[in-house]
């Protein structure tokens, strides 16, 4: 097989591989997944939390309110450092844990 073909052939294959990450879900939000830990893809942690509002509808709006901002109550992790952007550019190999805040009195 010709050399140049081979390797077209690997980049189209390429485009169109998804890498998913690991994204742990906290309990509360657990009615949504059945599952404290999931996988989602996305280049941002807004198209992270978009995929998995399409895999599991109605999610995203328990974390994100009206203005487009992550919930006072809910705390985003990546790789063990909190993260309060949604356009954090995120990597394949990155961890998203999702914790929300217990409060009471």
């Amino acid at each position: 097989m010709d050399e140049r073909f081979r390797a077209f052939r690997f980049t189209i294959h390429e485009s169109r591989f998804t890498v998913r990450m690991k994204v742990l879900i906290p309990s509360a939000l657990r009615s949504y997944t059945e599952r404290g830990e999931t996988e989602a893809s996305g280049a941002t942690l807004a198209a992270v939390l978009s995929d998995l509002d399409r895999n599991y509808p109605g999610i995203r709006f328990r974390m994100i309110d009206e203005q487009d901002r992550i919930r006072r109550h809910i705390r985003v992790f990546v790789n063990g450092e909190q993260v309060r952007d949604l356009a954090q550019p995120l990597a394949a190999t990155d961890e998203v844990i999702i914790v929300q805040a217990l409060s009471g009195g």
